[in-house]
């Protein structure tokens, strides 16, 4: 269980810097409504480019805590459980403008991976 829970953490992590570092300009397909980059995105979900950039930078955050976590082990668990969070968020603007659940599909991913990784690692 505990490689599953490494897995999980390290999943997550590299999830999270694809979406924001690769993918922030690009049609996914998976975002809200009718967006076609991140700032689109959060437009349609009502909030602010200065919301983004901190909601950027707060899971890049994250997700950086949960790699240093595999050599720091008492980082994973409140990093994964922020990150999981950030992603029930994320679930929420989703059906906020009533998304079809295929446009969720990756924040519901991110958020089961974080919160694997947030039950399976211990802090040793």
């Amino acid at each position: 269980m505990r490689m599953i829970g490494k897995i999980a953490q390290t999943a997550a992590a590299v999830w999270i810097f694809n979406v924001w570092f690769n993918r922030f300009n690009k049609d996914t397909g998976y975002r809200g409504r009718d967006a076609k980059n991140m700032k689109e995105e959060f437009e349609v979900y009502g909030m602010s480019e200065k919301t983004m950039y901190a909601v950027g930078a707060t899971k890049v955050s994250l997700a950086s805590l949960m790699l240093v976590g595999h050599w720091v082990p008492k980082l994973v668990r409140p990093a994964s459980s922020g990150l999981a969070a950030l992603m029930l968020g994320a679930i929420a603007m989703h059906v906020k403008v009533k998304d079809p659940i295929k446009r969720a599909l990756p924040a519901i991913s991110v958020f089961s991976l974080s919160l694997i990784s947030a039950l399976l690692n211990s802090d040793d």
